[in-house]
């Protein structure tokens, strides 16, 4: 019963090609999404990093030469 259920599923190799290849280029887009997020949270980290380091430098009493807590 099981093989006869999954016979009549079966598509073709000509008509399962432009889904395979939408599937592959949904997966593709969905890549590329994720890392122009994470680029962009990175920028915003170094950037926020960068503005905490020149306020601790103009922070009176403050040296490079104790880096350590």
């Amino acid at each position: 019963m099981i093989a006869l259920h999954l016979a009549l599923l079966e598509i073709p190799l000509h008509q399962a090609v432009p889904y395979v290849a939408a599937a592959y280029i949904a997966f593709f887009a969905l890549i590329l999404i994720y890392l122009a997020i994470m680029s962009g949270k990175l920028s915003r980290i170094e950037r926020e990093l960068g503005e905490l380091t020149e306020l601790a430098a103009r922070r009176p009493g403050s040296s490079e030469e104790h880096d350590a807590p």
